[in-house]
């Protein structure tokens, strides 16, 4: 995810605190994360190590490496909670440019001053919410050589915690075939507590904290990374 990310986010105020962003229908959420669930499970072969990290409530930002389409998908029926991502504007069209907006998700113009999607994760994050951000900006090989500063910025921004999450087996194999309900792994790593920066809004224009940001970037990103080992090493010894 690459954003332009300015105080003025802040400044101009969020959306009203919810855990879901204005124009979300929760019963249709909640009744497609739960359908969701069922066919996930029936489609594929899926193992939840560490679900118990997952918070159950208050402020968190999700942080996952994308390697498939079906990445957040996935991870949205998985989470046991609400949650909202921040996808990229090409997935809404047709049919889902009137169905994503109602369960909640967030698209986000890539490269491109859109401060709107933000401000509405902003309001999640002060509700309690979730909001989950693929930090490489776009599908590559799931392997976490690089991150942006989006996640970190609303972590830090909203004190919200930063919750890291890999996941394996979702891509198929260049060449072959579909796969018959394939295993899939998601590993949760702990909770990071990043800090809380939402009242020092004129340290981070001036170029104060910075390095703080990038800091706070580099530790998310090692996180995944070492997540990305150890998901690796599980799944080659079971």
């Amino acid at each position: 995810m690459i954003v332009h990310l300015t105080p003025a986010l802040l400044r101009s105020g969020a959306e009203p605190a919810t855990d879901l962003p204005p124009g979300t229908w929760p019963r249709l959420h909640d009744l497609a994360r739960r359908a969701g669930g069922g066919c996930a499970r029936a489609l594929l072969r899926v193992r939840v190590h560490h679900a118990d990290r997952i918070p159950a409530t208050g402020p968190v930002v999700l942080v996952a490496n994308h390697s498939a389409l079906v990445d957040g998908p996935l991870l949205c029926v998985l989470l046991g909670r609400r949650a909202v991502f921040l996808a990229k504007q090409e997935m809404f069209r047709g049919p889902l440019a009137w169905l994503l907006p109602r369960l909640g998700q967030l698209p986000v113009r890539r490269g491109a001053p859109d401060p709107a999607p933000l401000r509405a994760a902003v309001g999640v994050l002060r509700g309690g919410g979730l909001v989950g951000v693929f930090p490489e900006g776009t599908r590559g090989d799931g392997d976490v050589a690089a991150a942006h500063h989006g996640a970190a910025w609303l972590a830090r921004a909203t004190a919200a915690v930063v919750l890291p999450v890999v996941i394996r087996g979702t891509r198929r194999p260049p060449g072959t075939r579909c796969r018959l309900r394939p295993l899939v792994d998601v590993l949760v790593g702990a909770p990071l507590a990043v800090g809380d920066r939402s009242g020092h809004d004129a340290a981070d224009q001036a170029g104060g904290r910075r390095a703080e940001l990038a800091a706070t970037t580099e530790t998310v990103r090692a996180a995944l990374a070492g997540l990305v080992v150890e998901l690796d090493h599980l799944r080659s010894t079971t």
